[in-house]
């Protein structure tokens, strides 16, 4: 027996008696095990050794788990512990990411507008009478400054000219006003429309989600054209609260197949680890922000009646005061002019 046979058996022997007593590691553990007899078994040139060793090791592995290994995979690649702790960790942020969006849109699309438009019929037409009568002052006290002006120069008092550049010079509180109409309309048109059940709307939720899952673009960006679009139908569906159309859109995601990109390297899975990270916290601070502006801060105010009471006799209150200062510069004005 050669001096290199002699050293394998030997290390053959070595591991039957010792190998048993690793059951307790982990599988990554095992496989830094075989990594590491493989680098010492051929720098000791024992050219035998590592199969033999990598058997057991992995016979060991099967064993414990239940399962069978007959012959070894010589194509199979063997994960390192830090690469399948990041493929865990980017499964994690998916999911993360998914409900993050789920959350931004059903904020986005149905509480806001929601909240906007009992908001809107319980103080919303006085509000805009409001805003209504002070460009109508500032209008007026605008054209005081016109008149007397001429008056200064004692020129002649063109009052259909005045009015012609006043409509030049207001185009952008009209543009306002056009504005808050469409608001109101579109909140008149929401509370005519039908309201899904509280089962409905769990529904929709979920259908949602399981197509934001399937199709968004932060968390597939290799999606193809046709099922992006195909997402941004989803998205429009799900704003109008649509549940017939988004159950059809869940139904043909059943269908499709969406191709997965499949790192092969550290560097480019941390670089998808990276880019979902900073997705996630992207549609943080969107709905913080959403939260911290209008709509979304009427939330309290709509839920408490007595609140939207109280509010609406305030704004009827100075609703009432702006009347009488139009008033007062409407009477101005009529002096003005016959002189």
């Amino acid at each position: 027996m050669t001096l290199c046979n002699s050293k394998c058996k030997f290390a053959q022997v070595k591991v039957d008696k010792k190998l048993r007593l690793v059951l307790q590691l982990t599988a990554p553990t095992l496989r830094l095990l075989y990594y590491i007899s493989h680098f010492i078994c051929v720098n000791m040139k024992l050219y035998q050794a590592p199969t033999a060793i990598g058997r057991t090791l992995f016979r060991i592995v099967i064993e414990k788990r239940g399962e069978r290994m007959d012959k070894p995979d010589e194509n199979k690649i063997l994960l390192f512990p830090e690469f399948a702790e990041l493929k865990e960790e980017i499964a994690k942020l998916q999911v993360e990411l998914s409900m993050l969006v789920l959350e931004r849109d059903e904020l986005q699309f149905h509480q806001c507008k929601t909240i906007e438009m009992a908001y809107l019929l319980g103080v919303g037409a006085v509000e805009y009478k409001i805003f209504e009568t002070q460009c109508v002052i500032l209008r007026l006290k605008r054209k005081i400054e016109m008149i007397q002006a001429k008056l200064n120069r004692q020129e002649k008092i063109d009052v259909v000219h005045i009015d012609d550049l006043l409509e030049q010079e207001f185009e952008k509180y009209q543009a306002e006003l056009n504005a808050r109409t469409q608001q109101m309309n579109a909140a008149l048109e929401r509370s005519q429309g039908h309201l899904l059940t509280d089962e409905e709307d769990l529904e929709l939720k979920k259908m949602y989600r399981l197509i934001v899952k399937a199709l968004h673009p932060d968390l597939h960006p290799e999606v193809s054209g046709e099922k992006l679009q195909l997402f941004y139908n989803a998205v429009e569906i799900y704003k109008n609260g649509d549940l017939g159309g988004l159950q059809v859109i869940a139904t043909m995601i059943d269908d499709l197949v969406i191709p997965e990109e499949k790192p092969d390297d550290l560097r480019t899975i941390k670089q998808e680890k990276n880019r979902l990270l900073a997705m996630v916290q992207k549609v943080k601070d969107k709905i913080v922000e959403i939260k911290s502006e209008y709509p979304y801060t009427m939330k309290d105010l709509v839920e408490n009646p007595k609140a939207m009471a109280e509010q609406k006799t305030q704004l009827e209150e100075e609703m009432d005061q702006l009347k009488e200062m139009a008033k007062l510069y409407q009477s101005r004005i009529a002096k003005m002019i016959r002189r």
